[in-house]
């Protein structure tokens, strides 16, 4: 029987600790085996979707119904990167070089995505999830999630959007998939030095995606209907990984720099759950399962949801506040803490205004 290895969790830390009595108890109920026939049928769905996608682009032609495959193939882009999410997480093979190859064909080569970079960034994220100045999910970079964040924007389109974030969270998310290529393409090219067999292997899987997605689009449309399927695909699919991603922790309690938690308490409290069925499972990827996927990143995603009565019991009787919400209402706290961000900029304008 092959067990799941704890990727990204700490070791037990002796048999007295909170989080050692949890992975015994997740263990023993046999939550850490592999998934085998699951992710088979995964892989061969998700690859043969994204192939059937771009065939159906072709034999479609010069047509008015590009939009919705483009809306399509947004939805399959996802789910190609939720399926190399899990294999980052080594959730998939009982082999690093397995799950490796599998995210790169998923990340570089389905979707335009540096797999070494994203690796690198969601390492740091699970490490410290919602700690300031450590997790690079909240470096403040476009969108400010604290108030010296939001103090420290200079000029007026900076402090603009800082005021008005939470009204342009989900515009902005239609940027979502340049800003990752954008991101994905810096990192390999400031590792162009490394001359690494990995980097070539990266860098000629993302320039053969590049090359083949420009390529396909505009040998079978024209420039502009070609330019409208490339905004609604990339748009869409920004919006489509944004609303998966942002609900698990955006609007959860921040930690301070210097803030030091043990391993248990920095990932239930900065984490939410979202309420759903099955079918929200396979929307989200099984990021609705963030509690439980930040105590246990190499648990297969489909036995998340039978850890989830197991977790919450274990954190109701240890006195830890174990968040869910549904995902509309997680929206809605998401933005109202935006806004609150955003009230800072606007105070001080006031205060301008008033002087």
């Amino acid at each position: 029987m092959d067990v799941v290895a704890h990727a990204g969790a700490p070791a037990f830390g002796g048999r007295g600790s909170d989080y050692a009595q949890l992975s015994r108890q997740v263990r023993a109920a046999g939550l850490l085996v592999r998934r085998r026939g699951y992710y088979r049928a995964r892989i061969g769905l998700t690859f043969g979707l994204w192939l059937a996608g771009w065939i159906g682009f072709a034999l479609l032609g010069r047509s008015w119904w590009q939009p919705a495959v483009a809306a399509f193939l947004a939805v399959i882009f996802a789910q190609a990167g939720f399926l190399g999410h899990d294999a980052g997480h080594r959730q998939v093979f009982a082999t690093r070089r397995a799950n490796d190859l599998l995210g790169l064909l998923c990340a570089n080569l389905l979707i335009g995505l540096s797999y070494s970079w994203w690796i690198d960034k969601h390492n740091r994220h699970h490490s410290h999830p919602n700690q300031v100045d450590r997790d690079p999910d909240i470096g403040g970079v476009a969108i400010a999630f604290t108030p010296e964040q939001a103090r420290a924007r200079r000029g007026a389109v900076g402090r603009w959007v800082t005021r008005h974030q939470s009204a342009l969270f989900f515009p902005m998310l239609l940027l979502e998939g340049l800003s990752l290529r954008i991101s994905s393409v810096r990192a390999l090219c400031g590792r162009r030095a490394e001359r690494t067999r990995a980097w070539w292997v990266e860098s000629a899987l993302l320039a053969g995606h590049f090359g083949g997605y420009l390529a396909v689009v505009f040998l079978v449309l024209p420039v502009g209907p070609a330019v409208v399927f490339i905004a609604v695909h990339q748009g869409l699919l920004g919006v489509y990984l944004g609303c998966s991603f942002a609900p698990g922790h955006k609007g959860m309690p921040l930690l301070r720099p210097d803030e030091e938690l043990d391993f248990l308490r920095r990932q239930v409290l900065t984490s939410r759950n979202i309420r759903g069925s099955h079918w929200l499972d396979v929307a989200m990827g099984g990021l609705n399962y963030q509690i439980e996927h930040h105590l246990f990143p190499s648990m297969p995603g489909p036995t998340l949801r039978r850890a989830q009565p197991l977790v919450r019991a274990f954190c109701a009787a240890h006195g830890l506040p174990y968040h869910e919400s549904t995902l509309i209402s997680s929206y809605a706290q998401v933005l109202r803490y935006l806004h609150s961000i955003g009230a800072t900029i606007r105070s001080a304008i006031t205060k301008q205004q008033e002087k």
